[in-house]
């Protein structure tokens, strides 16, 4: 795969996969091109989530593709992350995927992605929850997406030998929309899940794994 550098937010929409649907101001995708494409290295307030936790707060990009594919077994369809990013501290190196939300839902539950499951469904859903330490049954309630957003975090840390993984939610949101999905999801993982805050997971698949949300401006000139 070769890459070429973007210079402008309106870039981004090519990359999407339903651009006519998703390239609207309002949604997550335009409002992300726009916050990402414009800041110098990292969004000013992810950069600020992460300089409050002492072993990450010298962080900085070396890499960041938007919509970032990640396979996954059981099916042809990958993972669609909205923004990927390698990214380095003195120490280590950091894979991190980026899910931005505004109005949108996180998609399916996992009950309602698996009614009626095909053999690839199930070897997927089994995968997913190995990959993230959730003792199946997985609960229904869990969102799919959150599930293979973080494990696509996991997956290309070892992929580009990262010690660290973090999947992030730029929520641009007045009233942080769906944070309770979220919260319910860290629940899953162990942990408590708080909006503006990095929280550390533990190890996952050798990766040492975080997850965030944290809360962006939504207004774009």
């Amino acid at each position: 795969m070769i890459y070429a550098p973007i210079e402008k937010p309106e870039e981004w929409k090519r990359f999407l996969a339903e651009p006519e649907k998703q390239w609207k101001k309002g949604f997550s995708a335009y409002t992300i091109a726009h916050t990402w494409q414009n800041a110098n290295g990292f969004p000013r307030r992810i950069q600020k989530l992460f300089d409050g936790v002492s072993l990450i707060s010298n962080i900085r990009p070396l890499l960041i593709i938007p919509e970032h594919k990640v396979p996954l077994p059981g099916g042809s369809r990958p993972s669609q992350n909205d923004v990927w990013v390698l990214a380095r501290t003195e120490n280590d190196l950091f894979s991190i995927t980026v899910e931005g939300k505004m109005a949108e839902a996180f998609g399916p539950t996992v009950e309602e992605w698996r009614k009626n499951a095909s053999d690839g469904k199930k070897k997927r859903l089994k995968f997913l929850c190995e990959k993230l330490g959730i003792n199946e049954p997985c609960k229904g309630a869990v969102r799919y997406q959150l599930m293979h957003r973080t494990a696509s975090a996991i997956i290309e840390a070892n992929r580009f030998k990262a010690q660290k993984a973090i999947m992030l939610v730029h929520s641009f949101s007045d009233t942080n929309k769906w944070l309770e999905d979220y919260k319910f999801f860290a629940n899953q993982l162990g942990v408590e899940g708080e909006a503006g805050k990095l929280t550390h997971v533990g190890p996952r698949d050798g990766i040492d794994l975080y997850i965030g949300w944290v809360s962006g401006d939504a207004k774009i000139n």
